[in-house]
């Protein structure tokens, strides 16, 4: 896997990501037809964010005849630990309990959900499921 420390993506990149994330290694064909009917998305522009994607490090290509398939290199983890990393340090000065703040206070987080939190916190993190 690719180091994901700063890698960013938008809204489609991650959505591009998630198909590859869950097929693995799958033509530009199929994620243009998920992206399709999911976004409305044509197969010329699936081809050239992936083309992005793979200049960046973040896929990687391999051809087969005329078809093209891409999988991930990027980790799914690592590129919300990085996304999540630049969040907080943009808008919460790199203090993550600002963030939880925040999501508390906006009803981002019920109440019943912070026993959950507690949960991981004295685990030191991990899934709480």
């Amino acid at each position: 896997m690719v180091k994901t420390r700063d890698v960013s993506l938008s809204e489609l990149q991650i959505a591009l990501m998630r198909v590859l994330w869950r097929c693995g290694e799958t033509s530009t064909a199929e994620v243009a037809a998920e992206l399709a009917e999911a976004r409305g998305l044509k197969h010329t522009t699936v081809a050239t964010l992936l083309t992005r994607l793979e200049k960046r490090g973040v896929v990687a290509q391999r051809r087969d005849g005329r078809q093209l398939f891409y999988r991930a290199l990027a980790d799914e983890a690592d590129v919300r630990r990085s996304m999540v990393a630049d969040l907080v340090g943009a808008l919460f000065a790199g203090d993550a309990r600002e963030l939880v703040a925040h999501l508390v206070q906006e009803s981002e987080i019920e109440p019943g959900d912070l026993a959950k939190v507690r949960r991981r916190l004295a685990r030191g993190g991990g899934n709480d499921d």
